[in-house]
């Protein structure tokens, strides 16, 4: 039961995160850190220049939070969760800086496909 709970807790703290961040690529409110270097205020100008690309990531981490919150729906948010988290694991490892934050962001993405890994068998199979 403990186990159920700690789960539960961190997946909404996970979940609301993303839902956070989703929200952001649409309303813009969090701003800019002013220390950021040039290198990623380059990188993320050039991603802006593809105007589809945001809408998207912000609508997968959006859905993916909502669903990993939900026990029941908790696996099909994983599994959308997934690719955003490797793009940041990406743009993390280019830019040589928040490894740690991410690391603990694929632990707790890891636990929750672990913890539902039945529910992905029919899928390879």
């Amino acid at each position: 039961m403990m186990k159920k709970t700690i789960l539960f807790i961190v997946c909404l703290l996970f979940g609301l995160m993303f839902i956070n961040a989703g929200l952001n690529k649409f309303l813009n409110y969090m701003p800019v850190p002013k220390d950021m270097p040039k290198t990623a205020m380059a990188m993320f100008g050039a991603i802006m220049q593809i105007k589809w690309l945001m809408p998207l990531v912000g609508t997968a981490e959006i859905i993916g939070g909502i669903l990993v919150i939900i026990p029941r729906s908790r696996a099909l948010g994983a599994v959308i969760i997934f690719p955003v988290m490797v793009g940041i694991l990406l743009t993390v490892i280019s830019l040589s800086s928040g490894l740690p934050m991410v690391l603990v962001l694929w632990a707790v993405l890891i636990w929750v496909i672990i913890e539902n890994r039945e529910k992905y068998l029919p899928m390879v199979r």
